[in-house]
């Protein structure tokens, strides 16, 4: 048998990546640190297993221990969100997506969700995704003032449109989502309603901001955000759609599933469960709110004034320095963020002014709301002297001191 160090390239690229992670403050909101029982998890002797269809009805033989498994997570997902009905198979959210489009909607059929610049996702029909090649799409945007939903306009294009499916959902949007209003929306429109929840599955399961699911036909979300397991997604869904969604995921649009992944699904769900995850989660809207307060404290404009949730979303058009160049410059001093279109964005195609700032990784590693001050600062220095190499050594030895203090899976110093 083959060895781990069958390739030692690879595996001194893992052993950066990991002094990476421990060396670094990781701000992006798409990521978060995963616990070690779910690393093993991944890793797994249930990579090797091949399985297409269900639990009882496979097209392989030899599937007796997985489909426990699969069983398990279905079972603790309907649980923990209390859904009627889960699906686990899922490769990601985007695959999540288009299963649930595909379940109850023809090709053509018209779709209204949020426009991309204002906050969706690329699987909510952008130009760029292969949904709206398959789907009519049209997008609502945010209150141009506020940078809010504007749910009146969102029902004035509903009843010119006439959709079939409402996404409620979004990548980069910092409030909470009223989906009551939006479902009683597309229950005037005879549409079904989709929330898109792949940023915020940790803090829905935690029960710190509000759950979609009693409000909506389908609920998508992926497990490696906030919900701080592994990577692929999760479909809930009233269960009248079950077999429909079952169908649109396999065979529809999807062959053999991951077994490791659907295993740290059922692992993630319990741990859901548990104290410690549901205080980092309170923690993670703790740290939000503390950042944007700070930022704006040091003359930096929040879109939408604020956050309900784990985004914080800066604009720096009037800082002079664009969103690639401070996600550039910050990780250099070891601030791992990303750039991001804002709402004003939208006129000017290929501008990127803004960044977007998560703080589910910082909850993960114990760092609390009594540092988003520091964090605020050094974000400043750094972005007002982006140039000045005394600033930034001086920041990244700072930055490097509070890891080694708050270590994501290694021993403090």
């Amino acid at each position: 048998m083959s060895k781990e160090s069958d390739d030692i390239i690879l595996m001194n690229l893992i052993s950066k990546e990991e002094n990476r992670i421990e060396q670094t403050l990781d701000l992006i909101a798409a990521e978060s640190h995963a616990p070690r029982s779910i690393m093993n998890i991944l890793g797994s002797i249930l990579n090797t297993k091949t399985i297409e269809g269900y639990p009882g009805n496979r097209f392989h033989a030899g599937c007796v221990n997985v489909d426990e498994i699969e069983e398990i997570a279905r079972n603790r997902g309907k649980a923990l969100f209390g859904a009627e009905y889960v699906n686990v198979q899922p490769h990601s959210g985007t695959s999540a997506n288009i299963a649930v489009y595909f379940s109850v909607l023809d090709v053509g059929d018209r779709i209204l969700s949020m426009s991309l610049p204002h906050g969706g996702h690329l699987s909510h029909g952008h130009k760029a995704s292969i949904t709206s090649k398959c789907f009519n799409f049209r997008h609502y945007e945010v209150d141009p003032e506020t940078e809010c939903i504007d749910y009146d306009s969102i029902r004035k294009l509903a009843l010119e449109f006439r959709p079939k499916m409402i996404v409620a959902g979004a990548s980069a949007y910092s409030r909470l989502i009223d989906y009551k209003r939006i479902s009683d929306i597309a229950k005037e429109v005879s549409a079904y309603i989709l929330a898109d929840m792949a940023h915020l599955g940790g803090l829905v399961a935690a029960g710190v901001i509000p759950s979609p699911v009693p409000h909506c036909d389908f609920v998508t979300f992926t497990c490696y955000k906030t919900m701080m397991g592994g990577r692929g997604g999760v479909i809930l869904a009233k269960g009248k759609y079950g077999k429909k969604v079952n169908s649109a995921v396999f065979p529809g649009t999807q062959g053999t599933s991951a077994v490791n992944l659907i295993a740290a699904k059922a692992l993630i769900f319990k741990l859901a469960g548990e104290p410690f995850f549901k205080e980092i989660q309170k923690t993670t809207l703790e740290n939000a709110a503390a950042l944007s307060a700070y930022l704006q404290k040091r003359e930096y404009r929040m879109v939408t004034g604020g956050t309900e949730n784990h985004q914080v979303i800066v604009d720096l058009s009037e800082k002079g320095i664009t969103g690639g160049q401070a996600e550039t410059v910050l990780e250099s001093v070891g601030i791992v963020l990303n750039r991001n279109v804002i709402p004003r964005d939208a006129a000017t195609p290929g501008t990127v002014s803004g960044i977007r700032i998560g703080t589910c990784g910082l909850a993960g590693r114990g760092i609390g709301p009594d540092y988003m001050d520091r964090i605020a600062r050094w974000i400043d220095q750094v972005l007002t002297a982006p140039e000045n190499q005394e600033t930034l050594n001086a920041v990244s030895l700072e930055v490097a001191d509070l890891c080694k203090i708050y270590p994501v899976y290694g021993k403090p110093h």
